[in-house]
């Protein structure tokens, strides 16, 4: 008798391999989409190196750094306006901002969050020409990175309190090691560690910025209005401090006549926007990381290709980024105990350290807190 093989006996094989097989298909696509986000991440993180350089610039070329940082605030403010004010639903939002500053929903101090942002883009007008884009993106990491860690051991950033690991001051501590060793090559020169000090305490200022930013967009219902108001409130501090100088030591303003150089503030708003969209798919301790790698890469391209800039990208420029790397991955690790908050007692899975949220973020964190 001939012997035949049932039909089924060759096809199940097969149907059991493609069943196996989907879930692993899955799991690839879903990687291959994860890394696709991450370099994404790491380009939109180079916006930050080209927004400093393109203030830096503007200061160096106009020759007042303040200035600048009045220039760079008030094309922002003025992009952001058209946003908001276009729709009615942030219209409205928008305008009854004041309404929520009077009847004090939240604390006073949440709707000055654009102070950070303030100083952090004055700091880029008065020193970037100076540091070059290296050193001014590592000092002012290293201050988000000891802020960050400081913000989440208080619960300032996020739903539950992060404990004060060892692991944890490390990456603080390596955070103040970059910052000595890229500002190394000029201990013979007091004025440039100076100016190296001033974006690492914009760092350290603007750690608590995304849970202002998030306090704002929870009362107004809209993180597009939140934006909006920090860039008025730091435009509003520039021009009130530039018109104080104007007044007591007179100034001479100046607009630059290149039009890339009215590009600092809409670089930053196409951060904070690219930002906002990636955290969904990769969340902010990965958007953190990769973003972080972009500024500090970006940083030392732009540095070395553009010989308009005028830095010399030292090997101490290379090992304090390198350690600023490292020390920011170290701080966005979140601790195995969390502290639950009093407002929020039980921690969520997707709660991550504040680290993350205010390096990841756009111009000082805007979109980090949400």
């Amino acid at each position: 008798m001939k012997h035949t093989t049932p039909a089924t006996t060759g096809s199940a094989p097969g149907t059991q391999g493609g069943a196996l097989n989907t879930p692993a298909r899955r799991s690839r696509g879903k990687d291959t989409a994860t890394a696709l986000l991450v370099v994404a991440t790491v380009l939109a993180g180079a916006l930050g190196p080209m927004q400093a350089a393109v203030n830096g610039r503007l200061g160096a070329t106009i020759g007042d750094g303040h200035a600048a940082a009045l220039i760079s605030f008030g094309t922002g403010l003025v992009l952001m306006a058209v946003v908001v004010l276009a729709r009615p639903a942030t219209r409205r939002q928008a305008l009854a901002v004041p309404g929520h500053v009077r009847s004090r929903t939240i604390p006073w101090w949440n709707y000055l969050a654009g102070l950070c942002g303030a100083v952090i883009v004055l700091s880029e007008g008065v020193t970037v020409g100076i540091l070059g884009v290296a050193t001014f993106q590592i000092s002012l990491i290293s201050g988000l990175v000891i802020s960050g860690v400081v913000c989440d051991r208080l619960g300032v950033t996020a739903s539950v309190k992060q404990p004060l690991t060892a692991t944890r001051l490390l990456g603080a501590a390596l955070a103040i090691v970059a910052t000595v060793v890229v500002i190394s090559p000029s201990f013979s020169v007091p004025h440039t560690i100076v100016l190296a000090i001033m974006p690492f305490v914009g760092g350290l200022l603007a750690g608590w910025q995304p849970a202002g930013n998030a306090a704002v967009a929870d009362v107004t219902g809209s993180m597009l209005v939140s934006i909006g108001w920090n860039f008025l409130v730091g435009f509003t501090a520039l021009l009130v401090a530039y018109l104080v100088r104007a007044v007591t030591v007179g100034v001479d303003f100046q607009l630059p006549g290149e039009w890339w150089m009215y590009l600092g503030g809409p670089l930053g708003l196409l951060s904070i926007a690219l930002m906002a969209l990636l955290v969904r798919g990769l969340g902010l301790l990965l958007l953190g990381l990769a973003s972080v790698a972009g500024q500090l890469v970006g940083s030392l391209v732009l540095d070395a290709t553009i010989p308009a800039l005028g830095h010399t990208v030292h090997v101490a420029t290379v090992v304090g980024t390198v350690v600023a790397l490292v020390a920011a991955a170290i701080g966005m690790i979140p601790s195995g105990k969390a502290a639950p908050s009093a407002d929020d007692p039980a921690p969520r899975d997707d709660d991550a350290p504040g680290v993350a949220a205010a390096v990841g973020g756009g111009e000082a964190g805007e979109a980090g807190g949400r």
